[in-house]
């Protein structure tokens, strides 16, 4: 055995052994931890099959930036976990079918020549110069130009979406109209009132004895 074999069986341990303490710990923010440690063990295989640019991307994009906004998700809201738990083992049936049913497939898939590993050549070393980035981008323009762009019109809608579904006007809130900032002009923001200079009434005899 190859040291990198070797690694890449160690990895995969570990990548399944987090996965499966994802779906079974119980405090929802050692699940994100082992979540986490998944991440980057994924990201080590990645590394392994000489995909540097899906591993670092995998690394900043998931690890640093959603885990981080489910870790905060987590901790600031208030959850009642009892609450939560109640009717897990009434899902249990359905939910370890469905699992059965997907491990049926991919032990079908990989067993298959056609799409096993056998069929796949070893990926072995790249030559000198290559780039996985330039590849990859290659691939995604010419390929699956249309289907990169399409994924890229659904994003855009959903961004749309979720702007329009959480805008909300209040009434004790000032908006500005910028239409009627551009149209202001000098006369009307400022206004000349002339008035004729006036004397104050003189104080009483009585005030002023007072004083």
């Amino acid at each position: 055995m190859t040291f990198p074999t070797f690694l890449f069986y160690l990895f995969a341990a570990i990548l399944v052994f987090a996965a499966l303490r994802v779906v079974t710990t119980k405090n929802p923010v050692h699940a994100a931890l082992w979540l986490v440690l998944a991440f980057f063990t994924a990201s080590d295989l990645w590394l392994l099959l000489y995909a540097e640019f899906l591993a670092v991307a995998l690394v900043l994009v998931y690890v640093g930036a959603v885990m981080v906004l489910f870790l905060f998700v987590v901790m600031m809201l208030d959850i009642n976990f009892d609450r939560l738990r109640e009717g897990f083992w009434r899902h249990v049936p359905l939910a370890g079918g469905i699992g059965v049913l997907m491990a049926i497939e991919m032990t079908l898939v990989l067993a298959s020549r056609e799409f096993g590993a056998e069929a796949a050549p070893s990926p072995g070393a790249p030559p000198p110069g290559w780039s996985n980035t330039k590849a990859l981008g290659r691939l995604l323009y010419t390929d699956y130009v249309f289907p990169f762009e399409l994924a890229a019109v659904v994003l855009l809608v959903a961004i749309v979406a979720a702007i329009a579904l959480t805008l909300r006007r209040r009434k004790e809130t000032r908006y500005q109209d910028p239409s009627v900032q551009l149209a202001a002009t000098k006369a009307g923001r400022l206004r000349i009132v002339k008035d004729a200079p006036h004397r104050g009434e003189p104080a009483s005899g009585k005030d002023s004895a007072g004083e």
